[in-house]
């Protein structure tokens, strides 16, 4: 038998790789024989970089000083192709919500500026292209922080100089382009699989300020913010980006890097199944299943998410898809939905709270002993 596996990571409990390795060690449980075919991905989220260097570990990792969330003095990280002169940028390892306690997390005090002083750096390095994976941020500043680290200006009524965070989003009358944009012929690619514009019922703001410390109230200054920041660029830029899909990933950060560094937008999934070799695994070799996995399956799953992305392609196979994942929020009907054969759920009712997340690598282990043996 032949078991292709391809998670993600499971956010705040284990990475892709210890997933991967999770399953791995599941399968050979259920039958030693079975031959293993192992990929890791990310959505262009959390461990981005990591998986970009899984497939490219000659790639320069380049570590310079920047700036966390709230402003404080860090280093960072990104990964160079000296050849190619492409530079690879995680948000979340500026501008992630990882780098904060809980008592941090204050949303409307957040900026994307380190995230920029990346981007300043890669471009003083020489890079002529810069992907930037989006997720886990701890920001909501539609991606003011960064387009400040490369000169551009928001100024208040009095013609001040605004900090670039979710607070000032209201407070902006002026928005001031560079003269000469550092980024002119660079060419700025966001991943990321959201697909919410940028402000509404639907927007950054709405859908994930509240797991970044937001409260009912900052959450529609949030929105509201958005949306008048909006109007101010759409007269600088000469366009309306504002319900652009894809624009609210990130707090709004993938809004910002398509209206000041005019990026395109490339879907995490397929970009990293193409880095990967997803397509020439299954063209190669008679695959029998596929094991996926992510943290959450629920109703954005099916939004561009890895599974959905991995239930799309494997379908042109008839490959059958079994997922694993921490908690999942879909009925029998809302898992056929997206396609999977089945999914293995970590948490069960009858645990002690937190125990799927302390347990998780010996439960991932557990769960594709299941699917192998139910066979």
């Amino acid at each position: 038998m032949k078991v292709l596996i391809i998670p993600d990571g499971f956010k705040d409990s284990l990475e892709a790789a210890q997933v991967a390795q999770a399953i791995k060690e599941g399968i050979y449980q259920a039958n030693e024989h079975t031959q293993v075919f192992e990929l890791l991905a990310s959505d262009g989220g959390d461990g981005f970089l990591k998986v970009i260097r899984y497939y490219k570990p000659k790639l320069e990792v380049v570590k310079t000083a920047t700036a966390d969330p709230l402003g404080r003095s860090i280093e960072a990280s990104y990964l160079y192709d000296n050849d190619t002169a492409t530079a690879y940028i995680e948000l979340a390892a500026a501008s992630g919500i990882e780098l904060l306690s809980k008592q941090e997390r204050r949303v409307m005090e957040t900026s994307t500026l380190g995230t920029g002083k990346l981007l300043e750096s890669a471009i003083e390095k020489g890079a002529k292209h810069i992907y930037v994976g989006l997720g886990g941020s701890a920001t909501n500043d539609a991606g003011m922080g960064i387009a400040q680290a490369l000169d551009w200006q928001f100024l208040d009524i009095d013609g001040k100089p605004l900090y670039p965070c979710g607070g000032s989003l209201n407070l902006v009358a002026q928005v001031i382009p560079p003269k000469d944009p550092k980024t002119k012929g660079i060419q700025i690619i966001a991943v990321n699989d959201v697909q919410n514009p940028l402000f509404g019922p639907q927007g950054a703001a709405y859908t994930y300020a509240k797991q970044k410390g937001a409260s009912p109230l900052q959450i529609e200054l949030l929105d509201s913010g958005l949306k008048h920041l909006n109007s101010l660029v759409s007269e600088v830029i000469g366009k309306d980006l504002g319900e652009v899909s894809g624009t609210g990933a990130a707090g709004g950060t993938a809004y910002g890097l398509k209206a000041f560094l005019n990026a395109a937008f490339e879907p995490g999934t397929p970009f990293m199944l193409k880095l990967s070799g997803f397509h020439e695994i299954l063209d190669t070799h008679e695959i029998d299943l596929i094991i996926t996995g992510e943290g959450s399956i629920d109703h954005q799953t099916k939004h561009g998410k890895l599974i959905s992305g991995v239930v799309q392609v494997a379908s042109s196979y008839n490959v059958p898809v079994y997922a694993i994942c921490g908690r999942c929020f879909l009925d029998q009907n809302g898992i056929a939905e997206l396609g999977l054969a089945a999914v293995e759920e970590l948490y069960r009712p009858e645990q002690p709270e937190g125990y799927s997340f302390t347990h998780a690598e010996s439960l991932v282990t557990q769960r594709a002993t299941s699917i192998i043996a139910g066979l």
